[in-house]
């Protein structure tokens, strides 16, 4: 007994706290975006991306996205500054934490994990590599210019996919077709929370 709660106590830990910033689990953690217009459920790879997947479970025990948003909506037909056009939903945590973010992490690129910008795909905002804290996007239909080497960046870094959702992309796209000013939606879509269903 004293040995199961040994091990329970660690692997609480690992997620919390990991070692040097980052920790790894044996196989995909799943996790439940409730929102008003349904659930999202997402397989998050702490296999192939240890460190950004790490990160987002920190700010998921932390309760960081409880009373966040889908503030983001990026469709074919707002960006007209864009060659490269995405389509993707963008969340952030509750703006009442938003001082309480954690330090940015290391970019892993799509080469490197394998996991690509897929339809359902998610993944962590950046304005540059390794800068990175909080802020996630899923993606709406297959984003290859956001892979390492894509166009949509000038820096061909992409971005760190950590994720894919399993069900609930219906959900992705209502959130995408809300009313929004330019690309930001109004009123922001209300994450009600975003919590740890299994771990396998």
């Amino acid at each position: 007994m004293r040995l199961r709660r040994l091990a329970a106590l660690s692997l609480t830990v690992l997620f919390l706290w990991p070692l040097d910033g980052f920790g790894q689990t044996e196989g995909p953690t799943l996790v439940t975006i409730a929102t008003s217009l349904g659930d999202i459920e997402i397989s998050v790879d702490t296999v192939r991306a240890p460190n950004t997947a790490a990160n987002f479970l920190r700010y998921v025990t932390g309760r960081h996205y409880d009373g966040g948003e889908f503030f983001r909506s990026v469709t074919l037909d707002n960006q007209p500054n864009d060659e490269v056009k995405i389509e993707v939903i963008q969340a952030r945590v509750n703006p009442e934490r938003i001082e309480d973010r954690f330090e940015a992490i290391p970019l892993e690129r799509t080469d490197a994990t394998g996991i690509y910008h897929v339809n359902g795909a998610i993944s962590m905002e950046t304005g540059a590599p390794d800068s990175a804290t909080s802020s996630f996007f899923i993606c709406i239909g297959n984003q290859p210019s956001l892979d390492f080497g894509g166009a949509r960046n000038p820096d061909g870094q992409g971005f760190a996919a950590f994720g894919l959702v399993i069900t609930g992309q219906d959900v992705v796209r209502l959130i995408q077709q809300q009313t929004a000013n330019g690309q930001q939606l109004k009123p922001p879509m209300q994450i009600d929370s975003v919590t740890v269903t299994s771990q396998e």
